[in-house]
């Protein structure tokens, strides 16, 4: 019986993986209720909350060790995306899932005010486990940001953008002379060693966009025109490097 419920809830973490926006928000939020809640434009708890652990998640890994190559990436980069949470699951198949903010570095080298996205995909193989994960996407170049702006962005196998490697310590330099349009680096717990986010599709949630900021806010409003601020997200875009 255990090893069934666990291949139900697994099912349950597939299904929200495949789905867009809202279902692999509930991956990274199991505490939101299974249908979609009908949002206050004021109810915006779980942004602050969101953008409260991507401070937290960004500070750590810039400042840890392990990420050597980090922070020299992160101060010459167009974008951050920043996800500080993200499940993966697994019983023969299986899926990983969360939510994420990215900010863009401006002419005038300052950041723009977060737009929200998911994150999600299925990953194949007999592997039985789960993971957690912290995960920052480092965007070299004008066409890994316009990738993600102008639709969802498949890592591994999307033409509009190309990734490096990942990892920590040493690993986490490998590829660096590629050229890559995309870096990303991961802090994982749990049964896996590493984690491949080939096949991981990232998503805007404009439903999370227009809940936090109002009517309009597409991300190339948020990210590129500037039109879009919060008082909620000043802590986050201060610590930006």
């Amino acid at each position: 019986m255990r090893y069934l419920s666990c291949f139900a809830f697994l099912m349950l973490v597939l299904c929200a993986s495949a789905m867009p926006a809202y279902a692999v928000s509930l991956m990274a939020h199991p505490e939101t209720a299974p249908s979609p809640p009908e949002k206050a434009p004021d109810d915006i708890s779980d942004q602050k909350e969101l953008l409260i652990k991507a401070q937290a998640t960004l500070e750590s890994m810039l400042s840890n060790p392990d990420y050597p190559s980090l922070l020299n990436l992160a101060t010459r980069a167009k974008a951050i995306l920043i996800v500080p949470r993200m499940i993966k699951l697994s019983f023969l198949i299986g899926g990983h899932g969360g939510s994420g903010v990215l900010l863009a570095r401006g002419s005038d080298n300052k950041w723009s005010n977060p737009a929200f996205y998911t994150i999600g995909g299925i990953n194949y193989g007999f592997q039985i486990g789960g993971q957690s994960s912290e995960l920052i996407l480092t965007v070299m170049s004008e066409k890994g940001l316009r990738a993600l702006l102008d639709h969802e962005l498949t890592l591994g196998a999307d033409a509009g953008a190309s990734i490096g490697t990942i990892g920590r310590g040493a690993h986490a330099a490998t590829g660096l002379g590629q050229d890559a349009d995309v870096y990303a680096f991961a802090r994982s717990e749990g049964l896996y060693v590493g984690i491949s986010l080939d096949g991981t599709i990232i998503t805007p949630d404009s439903g999370w966009d227009e809940a936090f900021y109002g009517k309009g806010a597409t991300p190339d409003a948020i990210l590129i025109e500037r039109k879009f601020t919060s008082p909620n997200a000043e802590k986050l875009v201060n610590v930006m490097p």
